[in-house]
């Protein structure tokens, strides 16, 4: 059996799908609302680790055909080394058919456009990426490390033999700064080429606050109904340039939403209208939700 080094983070569409754990942490690990993996210090396991772990789960499961590629984001590894474990997983599981992972805007902009082309080629063909925000504000305030540019510039690196699953976090400008988040956030997926969109609404673990208020002494929570009310602002303003496959379905969200950008955009705002005028037993219940 693999031994998996805990806390062990998976998106939810990988649910269904076998994890392998290449690295221990996140390289990053300083947003302030995120206290995944604040109890490790990352680390790379070694290729013989890693071949040994696949080895196992070869035996357990030959017929596998989909991989996410843990902990917080793989793609720091270097290329070399990420293009051996795409090989082996490949010369192991014959029926592989998809590898994903985590990624940052810092991993991205560290890798040459050939570097990310070639990780497709090995089947590296899905990344999951939290934009958050576009607000220049916003991110500094959250200490992401990175600007509304340098989040386009990644996003528009990722060569189209690679998909893209984004997150948005609505609420996460608080009162304050809410036009601008919305405003940002949806200029950054207009100028990229995203395929899966989804929306969370803003949630702190206690060992996050302090560290959170810390830098954004500012923040204060918006109510369910003016998150709807950001939500129908951010649909109203995306015109995308390619087809999204978009859903508000995370366990954090009041209203679940689901449905394919541009096509359905009119008809995700009057779904959003109806709730609205409804109220609260439109809505999930809070005690239901979970960030």
């Amino acid at each position: 059996m693999i031994k998996y080094d805990y806390p062990l983070f998976r998106p939810p569409a990988e649910a269904e799908n076998i994890i392998l754990q290449v690295t221990l942490g996140c390289s990053y690990n300083n947003c302030s609302f995120c206290s995944m993996y604040k109890t490790k210090k990352y680390q790379e396991k070694s290729l013989e680790e890693i071949y040994r772990d696949i080895d196992i789960l070869g035996r357990t499961y030959p017929s596998a055909h989909k991989f996410f590629l843990a902990d917080g984001d793989a793609l720091a590894m270097p290329t070399d080394t990420l293009c051996a474990i795409l090989k082996y997983l490949n010369q192991t599981f014959p029926k592989l058919r998809r590898v994903s992972t985590y990624a940052s805007a810092q991993n991205l902009l560290e890798k040459s456009t050939q570097d990310l082309e070639l990780l497709a080629e090995h089947k590296l063909n899905l990344i999951y990426y939290g934009i958050e925000t576009g607000s220049e504000i916003v991110l500094k305030k959250i200490t992401k490390g990175v600007s509304q540019t340098e989040i386009i510039e990644s996003l528009n690196k990722v060569p189209k033999g690679m998909k893209i699953s984004a997150t948005v976090i609505l609420g996460l400008g608080g009162a304050k700064y809410s036009i601008e988040h919305i405003q940002g956030t949806a200029n950054i997926v207009n100028k990229t080429r995203i395929n899966y969109l989804s929306t969370l609404q803003i949630g702190l673990e206690e060992d996050a606050k302090e560290n959170f208020y810390k830098h954004f002494s500012d923040f204060t929570f918006i109510s369910d109904e003016e998150l709807l009310k950001e939500q129908r602002s951010f649909l109203e303003q995306l015109n995308p340039k390619n087809k999204i496959i978009f859903r508000s379905n995370h366990a954090s969200n009041a209203l679940h939403l689901a449905g394919t950008l541009p096509k359905d955009k009119n008809k995700l705002i009057r779904e959003l209208d109806i709730a609205m005028s409804i109220g609260s037993d439109a809505l999930i219940p809070s005690a239901f939700r979970s960030f």
